[in-house]
């Protein structure tokens, strides 16, 4: 008679990079921003308020376009940045703009009759926009190698 035993083994789980989460929150991001701006477009009347050259209570012009691109450019650009920077700056760029975004995330529910489908769009943005503050707050540090290391004990 034979017995069988089952090993199981863990599954080697590096933590991924401070850039890598960060790249992959701003693009979350991206992707949930995205959607609620599409989704948005099947909310009765919305067509109409576009053919007729407003949203929400914005006339749509060169400016109000230029201004949107600028609003979905930055996010955009962090993906990149976030993996191109110097740690310094690129901790220091996910603050600020991850701080400037919470209350622009929160803007697009103010006054919506679509509350649940805006809250929750809203509620996600703001957790990924956390997330990012707080991995980019928790960036690990490393010892300067100028810093000398303390004597051992004898």
């Amino acid at each position: 008679m034979s017995t069988t035993t089952k090993t199981t083994t863990a599954l080697h789980d590096p933590p991924a990079p401070v850039r890598a989460k960060l790249a992959a929150a701003w693009t979350s991001f991206m992707f949930l921003s995205i959607y609620v701006d599409y989704l948005h477009l099947y909310k009765p009347g919305s067509i109409d308020d576009i053919l007729a050259g407003v949203v929400f209570v914005f006339d749509i012009n060169q400016a109000f376009v230029v201004i949107a691109l600028t609003l979905v450019a930055v996010p955009i650009l962090m993906i990149l940045l976030s993996t191109t920077l110097p740690a310094r700056a690129n901790r220091a760029t996910n603050l600020v703009v991850a701080s400037l975004y919470i209350p622009v995330s929160a803007f697009n529910a103010v006054g919506e009759s679509w509350i649940y489908f805006y809250g929750l769009g809203v509620v996600l943005e703001v957790l990924l926009l956390a997330f990012i503050l707080r991995s980019a707050w928790t960036w690990p540090r490393t010892t300067s190698p100028s810093t000398p290391e303390p004597a051992a004990p004898h």
